[in-house]
């Protein structure tokens, strides 16, 4: 594993979607970027990305969690609803440069769509690439169009600090939705770029879509960002942890007696690091960092006596 080089210009963050409460894998994810951007000597920079999924109140409850395990953050916090015209604004160099064409397809449209073989499910075939201007015409009438980005590669590399060199397919994505929202994988390599982050700690499952976010950076002439992509914390079951799997927030674990900084220690417990954020911090070695699933049991409320 490739030693981290310190950036004091640089920033690591952690960037939440207000969807809800935050549970266990989620935290363990957040003390994890934090973790790793303090011991870097970057700052830590927390940012709402509520384009997609804001639910009234879960800002400031995911915050309130946040800092209730311990947990800093430098400068203010910044949201995603309020960053429209940026993103427009990358858009608009793409399609300066011929990079962006319209979209037309539905998703049942793109789900049924013949495909290249060992293309990953989702990856997007094609169908509106090369429409004509009064094909482009007649779609218009009946469906407002999507932006696609016109990718000139099928895969892209990227190197992982915990998993190495990692190739993945790229698809023309989309970089504006048909309501007119920027999509999450172009407004995160925007964000990432104009905040000096260069450093991108968050949960494996995302690492099949970072080909696709490094290579439209490098489109944009943005620098490239340093990925670590850290295990998830696991149900039972062995699916990934969601709140139906019982006391796995803050709110439901504080009614079983359980403190946010008991919590946190259970977190850092999993990772083989001391029980104190300060001591954590000391301690850490992103060399001895388990690389397997956290199997995470909930607690359950004491039988009445």
């Amino acid at each position: 594993m490739p030693p981290l080089i310190p950036s004091p210009a640089g920033a690591g963050r952690f960037a939440p979607s207000p969807s809800g409460e935050l549970h266990v894998g989620n935290l363990r994810t957040a003390l994890l970027a934090w973790l790793f951007a303090r011991s870097t000597g970057r700052r830590f920079i927390l940012r709402v990305e509520d384009l997609d999924r804001a639910r009234a109140g879960a800002e400031e409850i995911q915050l309130r969690d946040l800092a209730a395990v311990g947990l800093d953050w430098d400068g203010e916090v910044i949201r995603q609803s309020d960053r429209t015209p940026v993103y427009l604004e990358a858009i608009a160099q793409l399609r300066a440069e011929g990079r962006v064409y319209e979209c037309f397809c539905t998703r049942a449209e793109i789900s049924d769509a013949p495909r290249a073989p060992h293309s990953p499910p989702g990856a997007y075939p094609g169908t509106c690439r090369n429409l004509s201007e009064a094909e482009r015409e007649r779609r218009r009438r009946e469906r407002p169009p999507a932006l696609r980005l016109r990718a000139d590669v099928q895969e892209y590399t990227v190197h992982d600090v915990l998993h190495g060199p990692y190739t993945g397919v790229v698809d023309d994505l989309v970089l504006l939705r048909n309501d007119g929202v920027p999509p999450y994988n172009l407004a995160v390599v925007v964000d990432d770029a104009a905040q000096s982050i260069d450093q991108v700690v968050r949960g494996d499952d995302l690492l099949s879509s970072t080909p696709r976010q490094a290579y439209l950076a490098s489109l944009l002439g943005l620098p490239p960002v340093e990925y670590v992509h850290v295990p998830l914390v696991l149900s039972e079951s062995g699916k990934r942890l969601a709140k139906r799997d019982g006391a796995v927030t803050l709110g439901a674990l504080a009614e079983l007696g359980i403190s946010a900084p008991e919590t946190a220690e259970l977190i850092l417990t999993s990772l083989g690091l001391p029980g104190t954020l300060p001591e954590a911090l000391k301690a850490f070695d992103p060399a001895r960092l388990p690389l397997e699933p956290w199997i995470f049991t909930p607690p359950t409320a004491p039988s009445a006596s």
